[in-house]
């Protein structure tokens, strides 16, 4: 999990998206004085501070948020993690490497889960010899003529692959919430961590712990008795719960794979 990449490929709409969202809020309260499109060009160009987007984030009206997509990229993550966040649908697009197409004879690496990393050693060599034994299988099939989409059946759930993610800033928050609760598979809730925590960087008003992070930080658990028991702490913001919960691939601990 330590070689887990995640990056905003279009940086600059997350500044759009605030600037929308900002705008389209006051246009509710100010069409009547909009004459022209200059008048709106001034309503939309018009300055506003970090309070004013903390404020409107936090207001019961999602149509606000959704003025502009937002595009990452989530390199190294496991085919597994791949089938869960997919489960996301409503306004959010992923396009993935594809074992229908791509040949991965030869090339396949494999996420070692965290509790494994955890294990004595043994565990991950165990864990590895699984992933390659199933890869070679792979390979031989194809070499028997068997095509790509057939032997991508024998893949394992540890495969690496390449995932973007194009959502909007409000589903974006919905993804996070849902997925960082440590409910959640540990890699599934490490990658939205680390895309909380690229989003808090760029827009910490729009992406803050108030409106972004699971029900336990903004008021309580709503899982009643399937609750984890261990709430998120609400002052936390993304990075350090990612050095609390997962020590071991922080720079400087364990080696991970």
């Amino acid at each position: 999990m330590k070689k887990i990449e995640v990056k905003i490929l279009n940086p600059g709409v997350v500044a759009e998206a605030e600037k929308m969202m900002v705008c389209a809020a006051r246009l509710t309260q100010r069409g009547h004085k909009i004459k022209n499109l200059d008048d709106f060009m001034a309503l939309y160009n018009q300055g506003y501070t970090e309070e004013t987007v903390a404020a409107m984030a936090k207001l019961p009206h999602p149509t606000i948020q959704k003025f502009g997509a937002i595009n990452i990229v989530v390199v190294g993550a496991s085919r597994r993690f791949l089938a869960q966040i997919t489960r996301h649908q409503n306004e959010v697009k992923f396009m993935s490497a594809s074992l229908q197409y791509s040949n991965y004879s030869g090339e396949a690496d494999f996420t070692v889960p965290y509790d494994v990393l955890s294990k004595p050693a043994l565990a991950k060599t165990m864990y590895l010899h699984t992933c390659k034994a199933a890869m070679e299988n792979y390979q031989a099939a194809i070499q028997q003529g068997v095509d790509n989409d057939s032997a991508g059946y024998m893949a394992p759930q540890g495969l690496r692959n390449v995932l973007i993610i194009s959502a909007t800033p409000y589903q974006l928050k919905h993804m996070i919430s849902q997925r960082i609760c440590r409910r959640n598979t540990p890699e599934t809730r490490y990658v939205m961590l680390r895309i909380w925590e690229a989003l808090y960087e760029l827009a910490p008003a729009m992406f803050s712990r108030v409106t972004t992070g699971p029900f336990c930080m903004k008021d309580h658990c709503k899982e009643g008795k399937m609750t984890c028991g261990s709430s998120l702490w609400p002052e936390a913001t993304p990075a350090e719960i990612i050095k609390t919960d997962f020590p071991l691939l922080i720079r400087g601990g364990a080696d991970s794979e």
